[in-house]
């Protein structure tokens, strides 16, 4: 499959699998201004633009991950995460600072990856009765048992 994107800004940066057996694409921060960066201090969140477009395919979409090495070394990790097929405008990054030091995003960093993936388009019907299944949709025993409640 081909996910085409387009530059925002004539300066950003194209986004890269860095394997090819990698399950996303890597996205870089791309500062609106020259020399442009942002500080996240501990316990705050920033809205970062990568300066791309993405044309997301009906049935598909495509879901912001954290970067591995960002969430570990860093502390940022990825909020709000979904890339809806119908949006075309200049996806942003909301990365949350959950560690104790600030954290400096400057131009050109690695700050997530973008995994495509396929939706199934439901319609939700709400059960008048209380009960959930009239007739069983699931091989599971396991009803409304919470953590812990297949440990036995």
């Amino acid at each position: 499959m081909i996910l085409e994107y387009a530059k925002v800004r004539e300066d950003a940066y194209d986004p890269d699998r860095a394997n090819p057996s990698d399950a996303g694409l890597d996205v870089f921060y791309s500062p609106t201004l020259p020399n442009e960066f942002i500080n996240i201090p501990p316990g705050h969140c920033a809205i970062i633009p990568i300066g791309l477009r993405f044309g997301i395919p009906h049935g598909y979409m495509l879901e912001v991950k954290n970067r591995s090495s960002i969430a570990a070394k860093r502390n940022l990790l990825v909020g709000a995460c979904v890339v809806d097929s119908g949006y075309d405008g200049e996806v942003f990054i909301n990365l949350h600072n959950v560690g104790k030091e600030q954290q400096v995003i400057s131009g050109g960093d690695k700050i997530a990856q973008m995994v495509l993936i396929p939706v199934v388009h439901f319609r939700s019907r709400e059960s008048n009765t209380g009960e959930l299944y009239r007739e069983p949709m699931t091989i599971s025993a396991r009803g409304s048992g919470a953590l812990g409640s297949t440990d036995g």
